[in-house]
């Protein structure tokens, strides 16, 4: 089984018009942050058009991403991963999509930023705007598809997402380090902010630096107002190197809390991260393994005064579903359930930290699964978004293994999954417990390849796989509940595939509607496209537009 790894990915839905829209910038000249109007590199902090925005209230916005080929890479010649002292290789594919991607089988952390958008659709998927994010102030990870995340804050007036203060064509930035937190065995010796990026829903960008995350990625954010006090929540993963990890990776990993900021990049003094929560398996009454990868964490919501988080990936911890207690009372075994009435976090927990690593403030929600990643198969749980349709019902995205064993035509692994695609949880009062109730897979054809125009068909020769993905379950999603007694899910799908790196897929928007209160699925109930899969495009996550009111359901 190949287990998901730090180094994700996604693809986009593009339009000519917002693809032109953005040029390279480099993070060094970033200036305002604040503008609805066009910046000097031709990029528009937001809007299609120059000093105007289409967020309509209701829409959906979609994080994407558009790979731009890189002439710097050059086959047995570029030095990767560049910079580095030991341990360095030499590139065996040019900057081309999607052959570039095969370098991932000699650079464990290749990747290349490329220019981050957002685009408005309808709630059936017709196109709206494209929102381009200005490449002088924030770019993406192609292939990262794990980050990107689109969370609505709690008064539902912007969006916040994470990525990277890097110029486009940057490699290896997902896995470098972060200015402030320098990793000396990390093999990637460059250093890159990570930041915030906040939209509102007057079409307003800013940008908050923060040097958590060093060696990996910021995959979520979301934006609350404690006490009259603006805070952003984040989750990710920190750390590329070997042990002992340095005390920067090991306090900027997992959930983090920021103070936002209204100044220009270039103007702000960036600190130490400040983490506000922390798991460590021994918890659980196991053996404890490397410290600050227990918070290897995926999804995040916020959801009735509780943050939530997911870990779904790597060989440490326990891949499942959390919560942040601020009580200290909830889960004395680390298993337990939010307190009633319970506060959200003002201030980090980093002076707890000793050679153990960080004082330990989190459960595992009652009911999900308790087993260590270390013994994880194909049919393990692998979480990652997560939508609350109501205290007592909540949606979980599986992304699926990762595995890519490949035969009679299809990614078996894949299709035999039954606890990748969406998970149904309810709360049973009686257990005083969560409860699988079931799992959606209708019309995802887990594991059928399917082709993309322009993308490359046969094998793979690098891997010696067929190029066309299928898919291996879902990532981020978003949802409503309708008048009707249904819900209305939105996902991104994640894939596998015999590409170089299966982060780099061409992959998909789905939408499904669900019976809320069923304990079994319908016969009607099946997965639709939204976004097709296009070529050298990725899409990350999805979110309803600022200024949309969900009541409840955010």
């Amino acid at each position: 089984m190949r287990r998901r790894t730090g180094i994700a990915a996604f693809a986009t839905f593009m339009t000519a018009a917002g693809v032109l829209a953005a040029t390279a910038a480099g993070a060094a000249t970033a200036h305002a942050s604040t503008t609805t109007t066009s910046t000097a590199d031709g990029s528009r902090p937001a809007g299609y058009f120059p000093g105007q925005t289409r967020l309509i209230p209701g829409d959906l916005l979609v994080s994407t991403s558009y790979y731009r080929n890189d002439p710097n890479i050059v086959a047995g010649t570029t030095e990767l991963p560049p910079g580095c002292t030991t341990g360095c290789a030499t590139a065996i594919a040019n900057g081309s999509y999607p052959q570039v991607f095969n370098n991932d089988s000699v650079d464990a952390s290749f990747g290349v930023t490329s220019p981050l958008y957002l685009e408005e659709i309808t709630q059936s998927g017709f196109p709206q705007d494209v929102i381009p994010v200005p490449t002088s102030e924030l770019t993406t990870s192609f292939s990262s598809k794990s980050e990107g995340a689109l969370n609505l804050s709690t008064d539902g007036k912007s969006v916040t997402f994470m990525d990277y203060v890097a110029a486009p064509d940057t490699v290896d930035a997902s896995n470098a380090n972060t200015p402030g937190a320098i990793d000396p065995t990390n093999p990637v010796p460059g250093a890159y902010y990570r930041a915030v990026a906040q939209l509102s829903a007057d079409g307003r960008f800013t940008f908050t630096e923060t040097n958590a995350y060093s060696g990996n990625n910021g995959r979520a954010a979301v934006e609350a107002n404690v006490d009259g006090q603006s805070v952003y929540y984040t989750a990710g993963n920190a750390g590329n190197g070997s042990n002992p990890q340095p005390t920067g990776v090991i306090l900027g990993a997992g959930t983090q809390i920021i103070t936002p900021s209204t100044l220009p990049e270039a103007d702000q003094t960036v600190g130490q991260p400040t983490p506000v929560g922390s798991f460590n398996v021994t918890e659980l009454g196991d053996k404890a393994d490397k410290v600050g990868k227990d918070d290897n964490f995926r999804g995040l919501t916020l959801y009735n005064n509780v943050l939530y988080y997911t870990k779904g990936s790597g060989s440490n911890g326990v891949d499942t579903v959390y919560f942040l207690d601020t009580t200290g009372t909830a889960c004395p075994d680390g298993v337990g359930l939010p307190v009633a009435g319970a506060k959200l976090p003002t201030s980090g927990i980093e002076s707890t930290l000793t050679s153990a690593g960080l004082a330990s403030n989190m459960c595992i929600l009652k009911g999900f699964p308790t087993a260590l990643a270390k013994a994880a198969t194909d049919a393990s749980d692998y979480p990652f978004g997560l939508w609350f349709a109501n205290p007592t019902t909540l949606y979980v995205a599986d992304e699926g293994a990762g595995d890519d064993t490949y035969a009679n035509g299809s990614y078996t692994a894949a299709a035999a999954s039954t606890t990748a695609g969406l998970q149904k949880w309810v709360y049973s009062a009686t257990a005083g417990a969560w409860q699988l109730a079931y799992t959606l897979q209708n019309g995802l054809n887990l594991g059928t390849p399917y082709n993309v125009f322009g993308y490359p068909t046969g094998i793979n020769s690098v891997t010696g796989l067929p190029w066309a993905p299928a898919t291996d379950g879902l990532r981020n999603l978003t949802g409503k509940v309708n008048p009707n007694g249904t819900v209305s899910i939105w996902a991104v799908t994640s894939t596998v595939s015999g590409g170089g790196d299966q982060g780099a897929d061409p992959n998909k928007l789905v939408e499904i509607t669900d019976q809320l209160d069923a304990t079994t699925p319908a016969s009607w109930e099946q997965f639709h496209t939204v976004i097709p899969a296009l070529y050298d495009q990725v899409v990350r996550g999805v979110s309803f537009t600022p200024g949309t009111d969900l009541g409840d359901n955010r």
